[in-house]
């Protein structure tokens, strides 16, 4: 749970007749935080002020939400929630919540007319707990999420939210929330695909081979287009700087490359975002190989927590009915 991380409170909202949800994580004031984007379509908002050269230090809230670039309209209700708490950075004259976000694409199933809104954002606020356990799996902005989408959408798997927790020699904590929307297949550690793009008498195709080793198959040129992506929030109670903080981002992709193949594809908008609460001190290097760790893990928790929705099977369901009864 990102919760295992003291401070750190995750709420959702969801629609589970339209198929799409957001996911809100607020932790303690104060928290310095990072960013790092990969792939050709990635939908963010406020990313920009968690580069090392922006000013502003420290994130108020980060949002995760399904919509599409629509979705990024729930962030305004998540920064009306913070500043009706009294969250923001101060610029003298009011406290301006500082709310980055970034989105999935997931108007391929369920009701592309209704995506996360500013009311919506609110929801997922009041509903965050700091230190309880959040729900996993279809859930937040993973409930219309989808993977292995080299076929198409009648090969796909379900997607949806995991996490992962790593404990630190150090006694720092580095967990990670995952929404998992990939192009690709996720990947067990052995490296065997245990959701992705699927054909009935086949199985699992493999589409980090057959994406170059077969004729193109991908949505781009024979199939309605479903966008991908993955988000990522790595927390710890470590204290980092800026810097620290954008380079254990940019260690959580190589988690994500771990898990999903093909991953980081011009269809993909894969972004990994680290929040520092600095209750602790620790080294960015350990949160850092720590990050890839819990990456991966929350990558692959979310597909295996993952529930059939809008007509989309798990994976799990996907091998169960290629068995013999």
């Amino acid at each position: 749970m990102l919760t295992d991380v003291p401070g750190i409170a995750v709420g959702h909202w969801e629609d589970r007749v339209a198929a799409t949800g957001c996911t809100v994580v607020i932790p303690p004031p104060g928290t310095v935080g990072g960013v790092d984007v990969r792939g050709g379509g990635p939908g963010t908002r406020e990313t920009d002020l968690l580069s090392p050269l922006a000013t502003v230090g420290e994130v108020t809230a980060l949002l995760l939400t399904g919509g599409s670039a629509f979705g990024l309209a729930a962030a305004a209700g998540v920064a009306a929630w913070c500043e009706r708490e009294g969250l923001g950075f101060d610029t003298g004259r009011a406290r301006v919540p500082i709310v980055p976000a970034a989105v999935i694409y997931d108007l391929g199933v369920g009701d592309a007319g209704r995506r996360p809104g500013p009311e919506d954002g609110e929801a997922a606020c009041r509903a965050a707990r700091a230190g309880a356990p959040h729900p996993l799996g279809s859930v937040g902005a993973g409930t219309g999420a989808t993977v292995g989408k080299l076929l198409g959408g009648a090969g796909m798997c379900k997607g949806g939210v995991g996490a992962a927790t790593r404990r630190l020699y150090d006694g720092c904590t580095v967990s990670a929330l995952a929404v998992v929307n990939a192009f690709g297949d996720v990947l067990d550690e052995r490296g065997e695909v245990i959701a992705g793009a699927f054909t009935p008498g086949r199985g699992f195709v493999g589409a980090a081979r057959a994406a170059w080793a077969e004729p193109p198959v991908h949505p781009r040129l024979v199939h309605p287009v479903f966008e991908s992506t993955t988000l990522v929030c790595v927390a710890t109670d470590a204290r980092l700087t800026k810097v620290e903080a954008a380079q254990v981002a940019r260690s959580a992709q190589a988690g994500m490359a771990r898990a999903v193949a093909p991953v980081h594809t011009r269809l993909d908008g894969d972004v990994a975002f680290c929040l520092a609460t600095g209750a602790r001190p620790g080294t960015a290097f350990a949160c850092g190989a720590a990050a890839a760790d819990a990456t991966a893990a929350a990558i692959r928790d979310a597909v295996v927590r993952a529930t059939a929705l809008a007509g989309v099977p798990s994976g799990a369901e996907r091998q169960a009915g290629e068995r013999p009864a």
